[in-house]
């Protein structure tokens, strides 16, 4: 992938965005420390013990030996939200008050306004057709900064960079890895003899982000999997045969096929306002193959889209554990159709503005789907895949992929709001 693919003819193109993100978490963060001359406990519900004791013991000048980190359960922790810098924050409080137990509670202000989001990200995809209506190339391109700045020392802490001998956090570093970063799942799982993709490191960006669920994997497979639904179109073909025209993995062929066919996939049309839309990946491009299909109703006076039903197909390798295969499975669904539809920071010049769940909307109970179905395909005697986050982009390409659907016009901007959607039925009229 280290030569350009060269273009002609038809060229098919699209830029998506991904906005901010927040964990959003429904218990903001919490701690309880105590210091005494053999050193300072914290209980936390970080989702790194280790890495936030190490930043803790640098930021209190501590040696290591005198700094423990104790997880306990806490409500909606995941990813790297505001539970280190709670407990950094009970940690330097417990630092100056010696004996006394310390218990920093942050306020739901506080968690929106001060947790570390997941970055933005802005992408770019060109494509051609052959004439057998088959991607002839591929050219990707991602913009984005790093996706996780945990563990970073005491400069993660937000308690360490605002004392008066504060700490400068480093420069973001580019971070290549097997399993992706920015770039995770940027390489398209589709057979194209000519393809390219870029990650356009963007060191500096307006707000602190770190590891959020999927990291670049969400926007990186929203892009691709609602450009292949616009590739199907410009060649005449159904979403799904076209998928499956290019891919020749059989285990990724048995859960496209498997959603499809309990989905009960086809080109009749819906209602007006219903759409219906699919999407596939392997996660990580080396665990669970994934796919999902839904369909939305979308009302054209308020602009609300509504995920009616989601039918997935899993693939994690051996099924140790079924149920935990389909809990993931539905919360990565429920998540990300909340996600799409939603959820972005925003912001001024000077601060957050969504601080409160008026000004972060997030998926309420009304709005949830009236039916998600988790279909595992066990492989007994196969490597464990894991199953983790697959769902998070699959489900949002079809989520992406139904609205568009209903309403006949592409949105290319997460989240699709009703704003989005009103303004998009008015300029297909």
């Amino acid at each position: 992938m280290s030569v350009r693919p060269e273009f002609s003819g038809d060229v098919y193109e699209a830029t998506f965005t991904r906005p901010y993100q927040m964990h959003a978490s429904m218990g903001p963060s919490c701690a309880v420390a105590v210091a005494n001359d053999e050193g300072v406990t914290v209980w936390s519900h970080t989702q790194g013990c280790y890495p936030d004791c190490e930043a803790i013991a640098e930021m209190l000048g501590l040696p290591i030996e005198q700094v423990r980190v104790i997880h306990m359960e806490g409500a909606g922790c995941y990813g790297h939200n505001g539970a280190d810098d709670a407990a950094a924050d009970a940690a330097l409080i417990a630092t100056n008050v010696p004996g006394r137990p310390v218990r920093v509670q942050w306020m739901r202000e506080q968690e929106h306004a001060w947790e570390p989001y997941g970055p933005a990200m802005l992408t770019k995809v060109r494509a051609t057709l052959d004439r057998d209506g088959r991607i002839s190339n591929w050219a990707y391109d991602l913009w984005s900064n790093v996706h996780s700045t945990r563990p970073g020392g005491a400069a993660s802490l937000l308690a360490a960079r605002h004392r008066a001998s504060s700490v400068t956090p480093p420069p973001a570093r580019l971070n290549i890895s097997q399993s992706g970063n920015g770039d995770r799942n940027a390489n398209p799982p589709y057979t194209i003899p000519n393809k390219q993709v870029l990650w356009h490191f963007v060191p500096e960006m307006p707000l602190r982000v770190s590891a959020l669920r999927a990291l670049g994997a969400y926007a990186n497979v929203f892009s691709i999997e609602c450009f292949m639904d616009e590739l199907a179109k410009a060649a005449g073909a159904d979403p799904v045969e076209f998928r499956l025209r290019h891919l020749e993995d059989p285990r990724a062929r048995d859960v496209v096929e498997l959603a499809a066919e309990r989905f009960g996939w086809s080109s009749e049309p819906l209602p007006n306002g219903r759409g219906r839309g699919f999407g596939f990946a392997r996660y990580k491009t080396l665990a669970a193959y994934c796919a999902v299909a839904v369909e939305v109703e979308v009302n054209r006076e308020t602009g609300r889209s509504r995920v009616i039903r989601a039918i997935s197909a899993i693939d994690s390798g051996e099924a140790v554990n079924p149920d935990g295969i389909r809990n993931l499975t539905e919360g990565g669904i429920i998540q990300s159709a909340s996600w799409t539809l939603y959820e972005a920071v925003t912001f001024d010049d000077t601060r957050i503005t969504s601080i409160d769940w008026a000004s972060y909307p997030i998926m309420r109970f009304r709005d949830v789907p009236e039916t998600v179905e988790v279909h595992i395909i066990d492989r007994p005697g196969e490597p464990y895949l894991g199953t983790g986050e697959a769902a998070q982009g699959p489900t949002a390409a079809a989520v992406g992929n139904a609205v568009s659907s209903a309403i006949g016009k592409r949105l290319y901007d997460i989240p699709l709001t009703r704003e989005r959607v009103r303004q998009a039925f008015a300029a297909a009229n």
